[in-house]
């Protein structure tokens, strides 16, 4: 019996560790990534200000799991019949390459950007889902700084502000004075998350320069400039896009709604952003990190279930599945040097939040076994937060200096 894990993203990658330990002996797993690595995605938008950071966040899948492992693209799957269609020579315009067949299996594609058809945007917004992209946002804006212009981040989500913090620190770093413009359509920043969270993200954004513009949709871009519902138009030097997500294209780019048993149709379950997840309160579940490796450990119990039903010869009755339940611990999210975060109604902000996000980005690599590039991470933060205090301290000795002088400038 063949046990296929669509996706190495954080869904795959926890889903599939996971069913190594708990499929009995008679199923095969296979899991199929276009990329011989595992990217934690959280961590990409500090390659663009940390270019030597990706290797901490790369991990190839031959080290943490122990199946088989196909690099390919998906490009079509058929839920019902349990099969799914490899990129081949046609990949490109058709759904004639490589087939598999699976006997029970997990759609874990997670998202791709969304353009909502805005005019212009997919051509002149990068996103940012790849190393490629980072590297991509990063050389651009080197040339925003030679020339102190203006770059544009549509999209006030998680990986928007995290983007922008990062330019800003750029900035800093390189005594430069750019405009970082944060445009977000909807009136406040990270909109699908609490109130206070927001107001300290705003607050953070703002105190390291970025430009926040809220109630400032899109409507179109173009080489120069972008024009916004409201008729405004907004020359930029770099224009960068993160907002929304859609679904994969092995899913004809959408994201299926699927209940809290993680169950899409036949055998086939959808885990992480692939799907818009129901959880067992009948809630929708926001897209996000946390809530992928919470869903896998779920489907990680069911499909076990359903493959030792069907190699047990089945009872004449469905396994009872579990359930997945919405139950975030909390929220994180990096502004520059600094972070926010949001632990039940409490927000912190500083070293304390600094701290907890680089606890929860090791803690999530040793739990997928990748010790070494956790133990270089935290080291990674530490080192950003010591060369900020550094900063801050040399830039109030720089002003006692200046106050302490005479106006002829002499001490």
């Amino acid at each position: 019996m063949r046990v296929a894990v669509l996706g190495a993203g954080y869904a795959g990658l926890t889903l599939a560790r996971k069913l190594q330990t708990t499929l009995p002996d008679d199923a095969t797993l296979v899991v199929v990534d276009e990329s011989d690595s595992h990217l934690v995605q959280h961590e990409l938008h500090r390659v663009v200000r940390r270019p030597a950071l990706a290797e901490e966040i790369t991990i190839p899948l031959e080290d943490v799991l122990d199946c088989e492992i196909r690099q390919a693209r998906v490009i079509d799957v058929e839920p019902e019949e349990g099969t799914v269609t490899l990129d081949g020579d046609d990949a490109a315009d058709s759904k004639d390459g490589e087939r598999l067949d699976y006997d029970v299996g997990a759609v874990c594609l997670g998202a791709e950007t969304n353009d909502h058809s805005l005019p212009g945007v997919a051509d002149y917004g990068t996103p940012l889902k790849r190393l490629a992209h980072a590297r991509e946002i990063r050389e651009a804006y080197l040339d925003v700084l030679d020339a102190d212009g203006r770059a544009i981040v549509g999209g006030a989500g998680l990986s928007g502000v995290q983007l922008a913090g990062e330019l800003a620190a750029m900035a800093d770093e390189a005594d430069a004075d750019p405009e970082v413009v944060l445009l977000e359509r909807l009136d406040d920043v990270a909109p699908s998350f609490p109130e206070n969270f927001q107001r300290a993200i705003h607050d953070q954004l703002e105190a390291v320069g970025v430009d926040v513009r809220t109630g400032a949709a899109v409507e179109s871009a173009d080489a120069d400039a972008i024009t916004l519902a409201r008729g405004e138009e907004l020359a930029y030097d770099q224009f960068v896009w993160t907002g929304g997500i859609r679904g994969p294209d092995a899913m004809d780019a959408e994201r299926p709604v699927v209940r809290s048993d993680l169950r899409l149709a036949g055998d086939t379950f959808v885990v992480g952003d692939a799907g818009r997840v129901v959880d067992v309160d009948g809630e929708a579940v926001p897209a996000s990190a946390q809530t992928a490796v919470r869903q896998a450990r779920v489907a990680a119990r069911n499909i076990t279930a359903l493959v030792d039903d069907r190699l047990g010869g089945g009872s004449g009755f469905e396994p009872e599945l579990d359930r997945y339940a919405f139950d975030s611990p909390g929220w994180l999210v990096s502004v520059g040097d600094g972070a926010v975060a949001q632990v039940g109604s409490r927000v912190l902000t500083g070293r304390a939040a600094l701290a907890l996000k680089t606890s929860v980005g090791a803690g999530y690599l040793g739990s997928v076994g990748a010790v070494e590039n956790a133990v270089d991470l935290v080291r990674e933060e530490l080192n950003l937060a010591v060369e900020a205090d550094e900063s801050h301290s040399e830039s109030i000795e720089e002003t006692r200096d200046e106050e302490s002088r005479d106006p002829d400038g002499e001490s």
